[in-house]
């Protein structure tokens, strides 16, 4: 039971073409890019990962959409395995917009595999994240994380929140440790500084860094642990701010696809 790939996304609703109406995106190609790598490693089951107003688990199925945004689409956590067999109608979109955006990039590769949702709400506690993402690394003996999660939404006057001067040492902070793999730095966010600078991944950052943390209880935990870390190569693909909310993309791997 162990995480084997990780993509780290962020989930503005303009990531779909529907939506963004042929505005240039220049984020959607990373994220889709890393989504189709993440869904290489054919691991036994997929979560997606995402900002939520409640914490709590999402079923495969379970649908969101985008309305809001102008555009009637909606979007399936999953897909049937057997596409002779009809999916039932979907029930009241429930997913976040984070989860739709997630979904959505799923839809867009070529897996048709187990896949689950988990929210995390941004009063999430650092510890309560972490042990969530450790709880889901156990869900099957291969994991694969699709972590979808904005930075400030405070990084320009024009951004949504406006602008505060905290924001890009923030998001610089988040840069590193997905660039440099350090699970340390991304369990020390502090969830009120993040709350204040807007920046909705925080909580799904320290669920990755959770469950990139291998539990157990012998005696070789710390051996063990050190090992995994070190076999870990992370890859930031893109940061930018467009529209003044920090975006990253990242990709974590264990091993070979």
């Amino acid at each position: 039971m162990t995480l084997v790939a990780a993509a780290v996304c962020p989930h503005p609703p303009l990531l779909v073409p529907e939506v963004a109406r042929g505005e240039p995106v220049a984020v959607r190609e990373p994220a889709a890019e890393v989504t189709r790598r993440l869904v290489a490693y054919d691991p036994d089951l997929v979560v997606v990962v995402g900002d939520a107003p409640r914490t709590g688990a999402f079923a495969a199925g379970e649908s969101g959409t985008l309305a809001g945004f102008g555009v009637p689409l909606s979007v399936t956590l999953g897909r049937a395995t057997d596409p002779s067999v009809h999916a039932p109608t979907p029930r009241r979109p429930t997913l976040p917009l984070s989860l739709t955006v997630g979904a959505w990039l799923l839809e867009q590769t070529s897996w048709a595999g187990k896949v689950t949702g988990f929210g995390v709400s941004a009063t999430t506690a650092a510890l309560a994240a972490s042990e969530i993402g450790a709880e889901l690394a156990r869900c099957a003996d291969r994991v694969g994380l699709l972590v979808m999660g904005d930075g400030s939404a405070r990084r320009t006057v024009g951004a949504p929140g406006g602008f505060d001067a905290r924001a890009q040492a923030h998001d610089d902070t988040v840069v590193a440790a997905l660039s440099g793999g350090d699970v340390a730095a991304l369990g020390q966010l502090d969830p009120g500084h993040s709350r204040e600078l807007m920046a909705a991944g925080r909580a799904s950052w320290q669920v990755l860094a959770g469950a990139s943390r291998p539990s157990s209880t012998q005696d070789d935990l710390h051996i063990r642990s050190d090992t995994h870390m070190q076999s870990l190569r992370s890859h930031v693909e893109y940061v930018d701010a467009p529209y003044g909310v920090g975006y990253v993309v990242a990709f974590w791997e264990w091993g070979s696809p």
